[in-house]
């Protein structure tokens, strides 16, 4: 959390949405331990988008003692006299001790983080941190997005966007997000190698203050192809990727083998890496940082973070989530509200936007 100033005045300081995600899930309790640290709440104010009764329960399960205020969810703003206030949506009514996806659950949780954007953009709140939700509640709810990227980004009316991964050992953004295995290859474009390169870019440089960062670019097949042996995406998706990132000057290279060129980001080569696919990714960023990776979303004009791990419905109610990854979430969701009011409305953007048609 280097170079972050912070006002004292409470009225000055950035204003933090956190959506609750699944009620069934560890959500609640995450929440609640992050935000019982006063070290956290001197930093920011939080508007909690979820159900205070579930909020309350896990408070006391936990032993914690409440520390938020409470308003109905259809009447917050930023005006709001406490540290941290819950947006309640009582007109859920979820049963505590289902501990499965569900329907319900699923309507809760997406309109926790539908409002959510809302405020975002009506400037009430200045980031999103979203606890996890359950892909098959939102199913079963008949929400129409796969997560939460994609609804973000419709929402936003964002062209592009990426999932970046980060933690001290290692960065990492996905060119393909939430596509089943065998359907990467029917979407895999030189636009979608090259949107992650180029916002990772601004990324690093924006919020981790790398004024040159260095990419590297993994593969899709095994030994980068062989030179098309093993499959020619390298030979003609992905190095004319890396091509057009260097004529836009960013220090991009590759394609290296994906069993390497990760381990070489964690001892240092490399500030982060972009993966092809979403386990290609997912795999070394929890084996290295499981507790406590943020999950960003780039590309947006709001801010957004997460915890990088799921719903983990067998030990909801016990006791036992760690907020180590929420509060890495948050953290960085503060980080990246200060750089953004920092940085000048006035100032011109890098580079235009990457051309659409040059994504066929």
């Amino acid at each position: 959390m280097n170079g972050m100033a912070y006002n004292n005045s409470i009225e000055n300081q950035p204003v933090v949405g956190i959506t609750m995600g699944d009620p069934l899930g560890i959500g609640a309790e995450i929440i609640v331990k992050a935000l019982a640290e006063p070290e956290i709440r001197k930093m920011a104010r939080f508007i909690i988008f979820g159900m205070n009764e579930q909020l309350l329960l896990t408070a006391d399960r936990c032993e914690i003692e409440p520390f938020w205020g409470r308003v109905q969810h259809e009447k917050i703003n930023r005006e709001f006299p406490y540290k941290a206030v819950v947006a309640d949506y009582d007109e859920f009514s979820i049963p505590t001790w289902l501990k499965e996806p569900g329907k319900i659950s699923g309507e809760a949780s997406s309109k926790f983080c539908l409002d959510a954007i809302e405020a975002a953009k009506a400037k009430i709140i200045d980031a999103v941190v979203t606890a996890p939700i359950s892909k098959t509640s939102w199913k079963l709810a008949g929400v129409k997005w796969p997560g939460h990227t994609e609804m973000f980004a419709e929402k936003t009316k964002s062209k592009r966007k990426v999932m970046m991964f980060v933690s001290d050992k290692l960065k990492v953004a996905l060119a393909t997000i939430h596509e089943a295995l065998f359907d990467v290859r029917n979407k895999f474009t030189i636009g979608c190698v090259f949107d992650p390169i180029d916002l990772m870019h601004d990324a690093l440089r924006d919020y981790f203050d790398i004024e040159n960062p260095r990419i590297a670019v993994a593969a899709l097949n095994p030994h980068a192809g062989e030179n098309g042996r093993f499959g020619d995406e390298e030979i003609r998706i992905i190095s004319p990727a890396i091509e057009l990132a260097r004529q836009h000057n960013i220090n991009c290279t590759g394609p290296y083998p994906a069993d390497t060129v990760f381990y070489r980001a964690i001892h240092g080569e490399f500030d982060a890496v972009v993966a092809m696919y979403h386990d290609q990714a997912m795999i070394p960023i929890k084996l290295v940082a499981f507790d406590d990776a943020v999950n960003i979303t780039i590309g947006l004009p709001i801010i957004r973070t997460s915890p990088a791990h799921g719903t983990a419905f067998d030990i909801t109610g016990k006791n036992m989530a760690n907020p180590a990854s929420m509060k890495a979430a948050i953290l960085m969701a503060i980080k990246m509200a200060a750089a953004k009011k920092q940085k000048s409305e006035s100032s011109p953007p890098r580079r235009t936007e990457y051309n659409e048609r040059q994504k066929n």
